[in-house]
């Protein structure tokens, strides 16, 4: 629905932002703004900034910005109505009841069914499971060790061997075959024009969200069948890259990191043995997407794949994707032992935990991975290996993390005649070089910097940074409206900002948060939002006052190149108010002492 604009102000204004991003970003206070590691991209050093001031938050490394409301937005995948009404809950403001746009509405309704269908068909599976015909399917899983009490727990089920049960029950309960068809729960016969169930004869494990609500599932094949395992396609609610198995289970453990392993056995035996930290990816390999999700929990993952060369080749691959967001990983060895059920199985869980605290440093797990690919008893192995040992330093963005590690390969390599002035030099070398592509890591943000450099225009920047300056330094307003009128922001985004800015500042409260409100695409939320982020550090007030003489000119300039070019040659009132506006841009550029200013923040 529509809500009144005071009413959303009176949500945003209590819902103060720093309280609402803490319960999802670990934020420290450095002068009047907090920062962390930014929720929507993967990043070792934090650019997230908050401020409790402007009720703003912004990245600096992928741009993301806004306000709560925003916010709420955007990490959730809410739509505004949504976010309003999740924010509305919990500053308990009322909310009047009346209809939301049809388009809302209907994507509002349509994951509400989905969620609800999804619900039914994970009921009927695990009541399937108990029934004589599941019998075989509850015997596998009674077998491989679990407790009717993990059954029940995990919501475990069975399909029966008919391949339209499930879908003759929903059917049953009045859902159209269009929604059954987006559930993903079905697939379609084109030649017989008729759907039937994705998944018969099948032990099912349905897949949650961190809200414990059922969004997919998996399912093992009972017998000979293939695939093995399947699972459900993406659809409107389930996202492979953004769920783990277990994480509505393991996001409440006290427990201080998660172990990610491979699969849905892996993650239930271990809870069962009292580690209900476990999680695993999707039928995917782990992901970025997966990394930030992590981070959300914490910021330690234990690595526990399968012992195999398919396990190793899996934990390589997630250690630097983990390490791009920022968590520290370590690698659990479960030799001689093929998996986490094994092991638990024959050794027992005190054991199990003995291997869990003394798992490897992912860095020098990497390293004894890459010995097994080089000939270490040739120079030219040699010689190959300390390279690659240099490309992983480098990814390394901090110089006192690099040193340490670079001890720790001499100490364990020294017998090679490596020293670590050996080292330093080959890092230098590579940097210099450049990395393979498969192995390095971009510099923060470089490309994303250059690409913004190119596309901002210096009659935009003008105009950027003035806005930045009346946001930060409210004070300087009255100096600003003697020289800029609203139309001389060219820019019509900059200028409706602009408008609402001059307005805020004269009835003296400028609020760029209640700002936001007026822009509800996230997009347009984002640059806005970035406009109060386009800042010039000024070290004198001398330096102040030439850059808001630039500024002002160059505003002026390019608002008077605008009007010239819009005029109508045959309207004489516009040329002399042309030649008028000239005659005065002039005197500014000859009289720039004029434009005196002092920045005096305003929080």
């Amino acid at each position: 629905m529509r809500y009144s604009e005071d009413l959303i102000e009176e949500v945003r204004s209590r819902n103060d932002i720093v309280d609402v991003v803490s319960q999802y970003v670990k934020l420290k206070r450095t002068g009047s703004n907090y920062v962390g590691l930014c929720p929507f991209h993967n990043e070792k050093t934090g650019s997230f900034t908050v401020s409790r001031g402007k009720q703003m938050y912004y990245c600096f490394g992928c741009g993301a910005g806004g306000n709560v409301v925003s916010f709420v937005m955007q990490y959730d995948n809410a739509s505004f109505p949504e976010a309003i009404r999740k924010l509305a809950d919990r500053a308990g403001v009322a909310l009047p009841t009346a209809d939301e746009s049809p388009e809302a509405r209907k994507a509002s309704e349509k994951r509400q069914t989905l969620l609800e269908i999804n619900k039914a068909a994970a009921g009927y599976f695990y009541y399937q499971l108990r029934r004589e015909n599941g019998k075989r399917a509850y015997e596998y899983l009674r077998n491989r060790g679990l407790t009717d009490e993990t059954i029940r727990n995990f919501g475990l089920g069975y399909s029966d061997k008919y391949s339209d049960d499930l879908y003759k029950y929903l059917k049953g309960k009045g859902y159209s075959d269009s929604l059954l068809k987006e559930s993903g729960l079905f697939n379609i016969d084109e030649r017989q024009g008729r759907m039937y169930d994705k998944f018969w004869n099948r032990v099912i494990f349905p897949i949650m969200d961190p809200g414990s609500r059922v969004i997919g599932f998996g399912g093992r094949v009972m017998g000979d069948g293939k695939p093995k395992y399947l699972n459900s396609p993406e659809t409107m609610i389930f996202d492979k890259g953004r769920n783990l198995y277990g994480l509505h289970i393991a996001r409440s453990s006290r427990k201080k990191n998660l172990i990610l392993c491979e699969g849905y056995m892996d993650v239930i035996t271990m809870h069962q043995a009292g580690f209900n930290n476990a999680v695993a990816s999707l039928g995917t390999a782990f992901t970025s997407g997966h990394a930030s999700l992590v981070r959300r929990y914490t910021g330690e993952v234990l690595l526990l794949y399968d012992s195999d060369e398919a396990g190793v080749r899996a934990a390589l691959r997630a250690i630097p994707i983990l390490a791009e967001a920022g968590i520290i990983s370590r690698v659990v060895h479960l030799e001689p032992y093929k998996d986490p059920d094994e092991f638990i199985k024959a050794e027992g869980a005190e054991a199990f935990e003995q291997r869990l605290q003394g798992a490897e440093d992912s860095f020098l797990f990497r390293l004894h991975a890459a010995e097994k690919e080089f000939p270490m008893d040739t120079p030219q192995g040699q010689n190959r290996f300390f390279e690659r040992c240099a490309d992983y330093l480098l990814e390394m963005s901090d110089e006192l993390e690099r040193s340490l590690y670079i001890e720790a390969v001499v100490k364990e390599y020294g017998r090679l005649g490596i020293t670590a002035e050996d080292l330093k030099r080959r890092v230098g070398i590579r940097a210099m070089k450049g990395t393979p592509v498969e192995n390095r890591q971009a510099p923060r943000n470089t490309a994303r910097s250059a690409e913004k450099v190119q596309k901002v225009s210096a009659s935009d920047m003008a105009q950027r940074l003035l806005l930045t300056w009346l946001v930060n330094y409210p004070g300087i307003y009255d100096e600003v409206k003697k020289y800029i009128k609203t139309d001389d922001f060219v820019t019509p985004l900059y200028r409706s900002v602009a408008e609402m800015l001059y307005e805020q500042a004269e009835q003296g409260d400028i609020n760029p948060g209640k700002l936001l409100n007026h822009f509800q695409d996230p997009e347009e939320q984002k640059e806005v939002t970035a406009l109060f982020h386009a800042n010039i550090h000024l070290a004198s007030e001398e330096e102040q006052s030439r850059a808001f003489a630039d500024t002002i000119i160059k505003i002026r300039s390019e608002s008077l190149a605008k009007k010239n070019s819009e005029r109508d040659p045959a309207d004489m009132q516009q040329m002399q108010d042309m030649i008028k506006e000239q005659k005065e841009l002039e005197a500014l550029q000859k009289n720039r002492q004029k434009l005196q200013i002092r920045f005096t923040p305003g929080e």
